[in-house]
């Protein structure tokens, strides 16, 4: 198994990335409106962190745009075509800049576009975070397998409210109340306590 590059988790070098989630998916991904909101939370812990957003669409001529629940565009997130499953293209990079350390993904599905990116941007160089909770496929068999795969390339995996705090870092940060009313009701069930012995 390879070692995680565990590095502590700095806002000012964080980036999140949201990955096809897209309305044409809603009706086949397990847990689906689940896997929203846990991205929609993400996404406030992210503009309240200041931490930068950036977001992809795979095909959407075919595939629809991003679910309105998330907000994108009421948040001004850059948001990337793409027919690769990958997100680590050349410009997105660009749009991350040269600070970004950490990248923390959310999306689907897990087993394909979740997956390259995340071994694609531990590649770079990066520190990668797949959020558990914040990303589904079709299948639970293929979800469950792709996180026991990433684990073994050394990709860290987490739950959102692991991260947020582990970006808020301490209780006396000016915005820990913000985030303590964002995450004061846990995170939705998205599958996984059924499937916690195999992850």
């Amino acid at each position: 198994m390879a070692a995680s590059r565990m590095l502590r988790l700095v806002p000012s070098e964080s980036a999140l990335l949201v990955c096809d989630m897209q309305d044409k998916f809603r009706n086949h991904i397990q847990y689906f409106p689940q896997i929203v909101e846990v991205t929609r939370r993400m996404i406030e812990a992210a503009k309240l962190l200041d931490i930068k957003i950036v977001a992809t669409e795979q095909n959407p001529n075919g595939l629809g745009h991003t679910v309105a629940e998330l907000g994108l565009h009421k948040h001004n997130v850059p948001v990337f075509t793409k027919t690769k499953f990958s997100m680590c293209a050349p410009d997105l990079r660009n749009e991350l800049g040269t600070g970004i350390k950490s990248v923390l993904i959310c999306g689907i599905e897990a087993h394909v576009c979740v997956y390259h990116t995340a071994i694609d941007f531990q590649e770079k160089g990066f520190n990668v975070h797949v959020l558990v909770d914040g990303s589904s496929s079709r299948s639970m068999v293929d979800r469950i397998y792709a996180y026991k795969q990433l684990e073994r390339a050394g990709i860290n995996l987490s739950t959102s409210e692991c991260v947020i705090l582990g970006l808020v870092g301490d209780s006396v940060h000016g915005k820990f109340k913000a985030v303590q009313r964002l995450i004061k009701e846990s995170a939705p069930d998205t599958g996984l306590l059924a499937n916690i012995s195999h992850v």
